[in-house]
């Protein structure tokens, strides 16, 4: 490898490892509670902080979402696997070491499919999936005072799957693309909540460069934790940039642990990375190894969910939806099946995807929320849409002012629509005198049309929507306003 190498001929070589906490209700090998938010050290029991004598057992339900992971995740299941001790000292770390999974992990050989802004899949392979349990949290004093630190153990034993990356992803964008699309899978299995701000999942990034006609692998350098998709993208993109700058001065990358600062974009060394050799590893002498037989498998493997692309195809393919609208809908789990909630409520199911879409998209971004979040129930907002449908209300009445009321005040749609009067006018009658009206006072629009300038048609319905009030039913109205016209040009 030569240092005079230009930005052009460099390849990036990146791997990620994902930690995911599992959606359990207790910690991995205790029975203290994994919810988010509770005073320090309050989720603590002799277990998770390795007192003498205190014995761990295997959380069943964390056991079976691991293996769910696996499954979802094309990855090879082994029929035998253990826990093992990973030996290391730090604050957080009560026992001094950390029960993981190290030469059996659970499972092996998987692949995750991505999609390329090209429309191109790119697959993505996956070393392995091995559980493991967490360790606590640091918490310093950023008053500027002290410079003290506390410990929380909170977290501590709660149960975590890695699923380490092949090294595979060859761009910053690849590697958020992958983790996108690994949260979707796991979020839609129901395995893990994907909340990265409360650290349910991070990622560790493998970083590298070589030569484009260089086959082997280069030194490579780790960035620890980053909770956000974003994140992973400008840490990974940062580091690429500085080993450039080594190999340019003549300087060597030497193998270490980083850490990115999200709010400054910098990344600094922690540490030079240790070996596994340095973790010293040995089989957890407490829980016995694990035996997985083919009908816990096929079991588990029979009750898994349905997974993102599985919904994309009965969306194009039973309810008839664009590929547009199938991939914007099934972005989120929840996105999802608030829709095919509104459908079950008996809104056709274009409908329901134009409204989630185009409508209801700016009100809600205007106030943070999301559909899901927003607290207007499915049946309730499927109320609002048969207004719609049904002519008492327009579109653009529902958007505009029925769904912020319904936000802001809890109201339900046919309530909002009777206090505020918003109900459209649809009687024939008043709508012929309303055009009548309005092809007199607006003369120079109707001389432009008899002479010829249909167009000009759009700009008369306008005005008679105007002298409405906005509240004419425009279905009633374009057909009666079309005839009053072809009427005056046949008596020209």
């Amino acid at each position: 490898m030569t240092a005079t190498a230009t930005a052009t001929d460099w390849e990036a070589i990146m791997g990620l490892e994902v930690h995911a906490q599992l959606k359990t209700e207790t910690k991995m090998f205790c029975s203290c509670p994994t919810s988010f938010g509770a005073s320090p050290n309050t989720h603590v029991c002799p277990v998770c902080l390795g007192l003498p004598g205190s014995l761990p057992v295997v959380n069943k339900q964390a056991f079976d979402l691991a293996l769910q992971a696996a499954l979802a995740l094309n990855c090879q299941v082994a029929p035998f696997t253990k826990f093992d001790r990973k030996n290391y000292y730090y604050p957080d770390l009560p026992k001094n070491y950390q029960i993981s999974q190290w030469d059996l992990p659970l499972a092996l050989k998987g692949w995750l499919d991505i999609t390329l802004p090209d429309g191109t899949t790119k697959r993505i392979g996956i070393t392995r999936v091995h559980m493991e349990e967490d360790a606590g949290k640091l918490l310093h004093d950023e008053s500027g005072s002290g410079g003290e630190s506390g410990v929380d153990l909170n977290r501590a034993g709660t149960p975590l799957i890695e699923i380490v990356s092949e090294p595979d992803l060859r761009s910053p964008l690849e590697a958020r693309l992958y983790m996108e699309k690994l949260a979707q899978v796991l979020e839609y299995l129901e395995v893990c909540d994907c909340n990265m701000q409360e650290g349910s999942l991070r990622c560790d990034a493998n970083v590298s460069i070589r030569p484009r006609d260089q086959k082997e692998f280069n030194t490579r350098r780790e960035i620890k934790n980053m909770n956000s998709f974003r994140f992973v993208e400008m840490a990974v993109e940062t580091e690429i940039e500085e080993q450039k700058g080594l190999y340019a001065r003549g300087e060597k990358v030497i193998q270490s642990t980083r850490l990115f600062n999200g709010q400054t974009g910098e990344i600094r060394t922690m540490r030079t990375k240790e070996q596994a050799h340095d973790y010293r590893y040995f089989p957890e002498p407490d829980l016995p190894p694990i035996t997985i037989g083919k009908e816990q498998l096929d079991a588990v493997r029979k009750g898994l969910k349905e997974l993102p692309e599985a919904r994309r195809t009965r969306y194009l393919e039973q309810l008839k939806l664009t590929p547009y609208d199938a991939g914007v809908l099934i972005e989120h789990k929840g996105l999802g099946d608030y829709f095919e909630a509104l459908v079950r409520e008996n809104i056709p199911a274009k409908n329901a995807a134009n409204w989630i879409i185009s409508d209801c998209k700016g009100v809600l971004k205007e106030r943070y929320l999301s559909l899901e979040t927003c607290g207007i129930a499915p049946a309730q907002m499927a109320e609002l849409l048969k207004l719609v449908e049904g002519g008492q209300i327009s579109r653009a009445t529902a958007k505009d002012q029925v769904l912020p009321l319904m936000l802001d005040t809890k109201k339900s749609a046919g309530a909002i629509v009777q206090e505020q009067g918003l109900a459209q006018v649809s009687d024939s009658g008043a709508i012929e005198q309303t055009i009548a009206e309005a092809l007199k006072k607006e003369a120079k629009l109707v001389a432009d049309y008899m002479a010829g300038k249909d167009a000009v048609s759009n700009a008369i319905f306008g005005k008679v929507m105007k002298a409405m009030g906005g509240k004419g039913n425009p279905g009633v109205i374009r057909p009666l306003l079309d005839a009053a016209l072809k009427k005056l040009r046949e008596q020209k």
